[in-house]
């Protein structure tokens, strides 16, 4: 049974993910090597439920439970000792993610099922890190993960069907709705989304139309909750430029290669919402704002 939860990274998807447990019910330790960032992602947690409870969807009582379920460390080893799962939610870099895989393997008990929140990077890749590839899977939630129904669950190439099991029904446990997923460069939804933000930025690259326009066509053409644009701000202009290199080095097919103009507004550090400023500007006041609409829905 699945009750000992450990999170890695408490950014964006790591506080995220380690509310969403806390919520359910699960004992969390949240890992973060800045105690900086895991008192930020404490803070966006709170702010988080409290917006829930505005909507009259959780007590201050469940509010308290929640954080009382997360603990914080800034050391791996003194976080995993009773782990029954870890899920790694660290920037989406290959070298990372393998290294941080090959400590979670040493450190965490012999039963731990270890998975990673990558959004493109393969399993068995990252499996091979460990000694326990038939415990490894992928548990890709999408942003922002308390509100967001969908997780894909992706099976490597030794992941057991036990593992893959446990992770599924599990899932549903946290009132998401899991999908079974092969495991290939960009899986299911980034191998679709990511072509489409690159050809978003080549159309606006090209002239075509402006930001708001491009977003506006998809929006009420498309029936879009959210522009391309304006998402590809809101995941991470980095991240969408990693992702498409993975599968771009994955596929060796010239559609996913990056825009140019993507790869210089990652190099200038224009990476969206999280930097300030990407194919929308975000003052503090409108980046509240933004992300306060995501959990009005």
């Amino acid at each position: 049974m699945i009750q000992n939860i450990v999170v890695i990274g408490a950014g964006t998807m790591g506080n995220g993910i380690a509310h969403t447990f806390a919520q359910s019910g699960f004992t969390v330790n949240l890992v973060d090597v800045s105690q900086e960032a895991l008192d930020k992602g404490l803070k966006t947690i709170t702010t988080n439920l409290d917006r829930i409870i505005a909507k009259g969807n959780l007590t201050e009582e469940q509010k308290a439970e929640t954080l009382g379920n997360i603990t914080t460390f800034t050391a791996l080893q003194d976080a995993v000792g009773n782990a029954d799962l870890i899920v790694e939610a660290a920037t989406e870099n290959q070298d990372l993610k393998l290294k941080i895989f090959g400590q979670m393997d040493e450190f965490a008990p012999e039963k731990c099922i270890l998975a990673t929140n990558t959004s493109s990077i393969s399993i068995t890749k990252i499996a091979a890190a460990t000694k326990r590839a038939d415990k490894v899977i992928g548990m890709h939630f999408m942003n922002p993960v308390p509100i967001m129904k969908l997780v894909e669950i992706i099976k490597g190439y030794s992941t057991s069907r036990e593992t893959f099991d446990s992770i599924y029904e599990m899932s549903k446990t946290l009132e998401k709705v899991p999908v079974e997923v092969n495991d290939y460069p960009g899986f299911v939804a980034n191998r679709i989304l990511m072509p489409m933000i690159n050809e978003s930025i080549e159309t606006l690259y090209n002239g075509v139309a402006g930001v708001e326009e491009i977003d506006t066509v998809m929006k009420l053409g498309m029936a879009h909750p959210m522009g391309p644009l304006q998402l590809a701000d809101f995941i991470g202009l980095d991240v969408c430029l990693a992702i498409l290199n993975v599968m771009y080095d994955g596929f060796k097919n010239p559609k996913y290669a990056p825009n140019p103009l993507l790869v210089n507004m990652v190099m200038a550090g224009k990476l969206g919402v999280k930097s300030g400023e990407g194919f929308y500007d975000y003052s503090e006041s409108k980046k509240a704002e933004k992300v306060a609409k995501m959990f009005s829905k």
